[in-house]
């Protein structure tokens, strides 16, 4: 048994597999850890609450850019290399987040951490399928269980150091020594794997034949509309349950943790059941369950219970969602670095829309609104997700 377990960790794939699984937990650090420090954010810079959506808004447009650019430089350069000084970027970024006392340079700071986290997920997604390519779809939601975990820990490590002298800036000062580790980590990491056609082996769809561009605008409008959805519950559910007074500050932080720590289950499970269930049969159970929930949520929009509950089992439901839609989307086409980018923009555009729209709703009507928006960007989620099943080739010969 010790020989099977020394043998599987010094293979070379399941060593980078693990390097990419480091990076995503810095991910889901990051990205949680925003949402229940926004009012401590507003009041180092002396801004108002409203305004602290364009921090989302800055952090989106970075990632925006690096994933427009970061698609074309793993076609050209070693992508561990890239991968690593990326994360030491945003690590020295995230350090700084909490000392900053004027909004316009947090704003700046957001956009030059979102354009290197824009080429981490990227790059990280697009290695990972050169390095399985057809066995990809259990590692694939591997990857996207460790971005929960991190979201996950994100808001109880808040939670803790709250009350701490210097608060909130202890858990920036952790995250980013945290993601430090992970860019030596990947700095070091040698064998960075290349597309099957990058020497000279079948080149599929998108490199020899024409690109399927309704699939791709399908592919990007279905990541869009979920990660909107997904990080403006994510970001913007503390402020919901206490503007409400449904929960204290502390609770709040609790909440929005349990909202992650159920993403996170949820993403764990969908490893197993990406082995014995068809993406299709996953995403249909997932949207259902979280329309259903959502549903629920607003008819009880005044308990507190409710919330709790609508918070937990939609964070279960979301988990698989994206990754086994990115898996089905890799069923039908040879992904390459340029095109992995471009259907990765929908993932960026939707990190920067709806939750930056909220922060403005919610200043000019009722928080109530934001699950309102929820569930339209997950209806609009399920009808892309129809398109795709309605283009995606029933032969899966040429899956990546």
């Amino acid at each position: 048994m010790l020989k099977k377990i020394i043998a599987f960790t010094n293979n070379d794939a399941i060593r980078r597999t693990f390097g990419y699984y480091f990076l995503f937990i810095c991910l889901g650090l990051d990205l949680a850890v925003i949402g229940p420090t926004l009012p401590a954010l507003a009041n180092q810079t002396k801004s108002p609450l409203e305004q602290m959506g364009l921090l989302l808004l800055a952090g989106s447009i970075g990632v925006t850019l690096g994933t427009m650019i970061g698609g074309r430089i793993f076609d050209r350069l070693r992508g561990h290399l890239v991968l690593g000084l990326a994360q030491l970027t945003a690590a020295v970024l995230i350090f700084f987040i909490p000392l900053v006392p004027w909004f316009w340079l947090l704003l700046l700071i957001m956009v030059c951490k979102g354009f290197a986290e824009g080429c981490i997920n990227t790059g990280a997604n697009i290695l990972l399928v050169w390095t399985h390519e057809e066995k990809v779809a259990p590692f694939m939601n591997g990857l996207h269980f460790f971005f929960g975990l991190g979201a996950f820990l994100s808001p109880l490590l808040v939670a803790q150091v709250i009350k701490l002298p210097g608060g909130y800036h202890w858990a920036y000062w952790a995250l980013a020594a945290f993601a430090l580790l992970a860019g030596l980590r990947m700095v070091t990491m040698s064998g960075s794997p290349r597309p099957a056609h990058a020497d000279g082996g079948e080149t599929g769809q998108t490199a020899g034949g024409p690109v399927p561009v309704a699939l791709v605008i399908s592919a990007a409008l279905f990541l869009f509309f979920y990660v909107g959805a997904e990080l403006t519950f994510g970001n913007w559910v503390y402020t919901y349950a206490v503007t409400l007074k449904l929960a204290s500050v502390v609770d709040a932080a609790y909440l929005t943790s349990a909202f992650w720590g159920a993403f996170t289950i949820g993403r764990l499970l969908s490893i197993p059941a990406a082995t014995r269930f068809t993406p299709r049969q996953v995403i249909l159970a997932a949207l259902a369950g979280c329309l259903s929930i959502l549903v629920i949520g607003i008819i009880f929009s005044s308990s507190g219970m409710v919330l709790w509950l609508m918070a937990i089992g939609l964070g279960f439901c979301m988990a698989p969602v994206w990754p086994t839609g990115f898996t089905l989307i890799g069923q039908s086409i040879r992904l390459t670095g340029k095109l992995s980018g471009i259907i990765l923009l929908g993932d960026s555009f939707g990190g920067m829309v709806l939750p930056t729209l909220v922060g403005w709703v919610i200043a000019g009507s009722s928080p109530r609104t934001m699950v309102y928006l929820v569930l339209g960007s997950l209806v609009l989620n399920l009808l892309a997700y129809l398109s795709i099943a309605r283009l995606h080739p029933a032969k899966t010969s040429s899956a990546v």
